[in-house]
């Protein structure tokens, strides 16, 4: 297991970890910018539970690396949809978030893939 991996795993894992918890609590700024792309507020919490197991499932990869290797897929696809979603409703002046985890995403995939 190289440094690499666990370095940008544990990254992905704090920083959608973090957002996820963000989402979970409901907290202002989640909640402006879904709906700023038109996600209902309804919707808000299971978004989270996706963000929080993939977190959870990165983690539970370092030892198991095929559980890894599927949370890194599906939150590469959580995070495509949400760029997709930024673009389909014309807001761009915060697509870098979804943007960067996305990015954080695949390259912990990447190296759950290869190591």
């Amino acid at each position: 297991m190289s440094i690499a991996y666990v370095a940008v795993t544990v990254a992905t894992v704090v920083a959608t970890g973090g957002i996820g918890v963000a989402a979970a609590t409901g907290a202002p700024f989640v909640l402006k910018f879904m709906g700023d792309v038109g996600v209902p507020e309804s919707w808000v919490s299971k978004l989270a539970i996706l963000k929080l197991a993939g977190a959870l499932g990165l983690l539970a990869g370092l030892a198991v690396r095929p559980i890894g290797i599927a949370a890194g897929v599906g939150l590469v696809l959580y995070f495509v949809g949400a760029v997709i979603t930024h673009i389909r409703a014309g807001v761009f002046y915060n697509i870098g978030f979804p943007g960067a985890y996305l990015g954080l995403s695949m390259a912990s995939l990447e190296l759950a893939i290869t190591r």
